[in-house]
């Protein structure tokens, strides 16, 4: 389906069930993905923010709401860890880090690139709601501290429930299927945490300007950020 309408994109016009035909011929298939195992350590905080989304990830525009989550890879010199950051409207990877430690940082600097990246392209986050499980890493002081700074909202889901967070659960999912289970991408395997930072670069400049996303109408991130900035300008005053 992906291969069909990004051919489309280019301009190729082929019929679907011959793109199925000539994958099956070639022994090429969509990606299978499976669960991965919960690694979150829920901050013991009896005072944390309500959950402002309650399963419902969308969005009328961009920076409305927010999703970050982090994953992990194994490599052969231990454990990488990374965190991202999501606009849910577009789907767009608007944050991201790895690291080798689980501290705050991780996080941290993940939403640091997220508020630089939209304030540097002249857009407002005053208000947007950002939602994450209850990891220590986002019920952190610090963290904390730079939503209110940022007038951000924090919200998060219920403890121990991946469902509260499926938005960002699904993206580390297609993240771990795409690059880092990936053999043609990793290879003999992942050495490091250089090797992971530079393709989680690679990963996210194509996941955010090339690849199409079927929620999305079969368009990237970026189209559809830039679609609605149009949409925005062609109204009358």
């Amino acid at each position: 389906r992906k291969i069909h309408a990004q051919l489309n994109r280019e301009g190729i016009r082929v019929a679907r069930c011959t793109v199925e035909r000539l994958m099956r011929r070639s022994g090429l298939q969509g990606l299978c993905r499976g669960k991965r195992p919960r690694t979150t350590i829920a901050a013991a905080s009896p005072s944390s923010p309500a959950d402002l989304v309650n399963r419902r990830f969308t969005a009328d525009r961009p920076n409305r709401l927010w999703v970050a989550d982090i994953t992990y890879i194994r490599t052969l010199s231990g454990w990488v860890y990374a965190a991202f950051v999501i606009d849910v409207f577009s789907r767009m990877v608007v944050g991201w880090q790895v690291s080798t430690s689980l501290h705050t940082n991780l996080a941290l600097d993940a939403l640091e690139m997220g508020i630089w990246a939209r304030k540097r392209a002249g857009q407002d986050v005053t208000g947007l709601v950002h939602h994450s499980d209850r990891g220590v890493q986002y019920r952190a002081i610090r963290y904390t501290e730079r939503l209110a700074e940022a007038e951000v909202v924090a919200s998060v889901g219920s403890r121990g429930d991946s469902y509260d967070n499926a938005m960002a659960e699904a993206f580390n999912s297609l993240f771990k299927g795409e690059l880092i289970h990936n053999p043609v991408a990793r290879g003999r395997g992942w050495q490091s945490v250089r090797d992971v930072e530079i393709a989680v670069a690679e990963y996210v400049d194509w996941y955010n300007h090339r690849r199409v996303h079927g929620e999305l109408g079969h368009r990237t991130p970026a189209q559809t950020e830039t679609d609605h900035r149009a949409s925005r300008y062609d109204q009358p005053l």
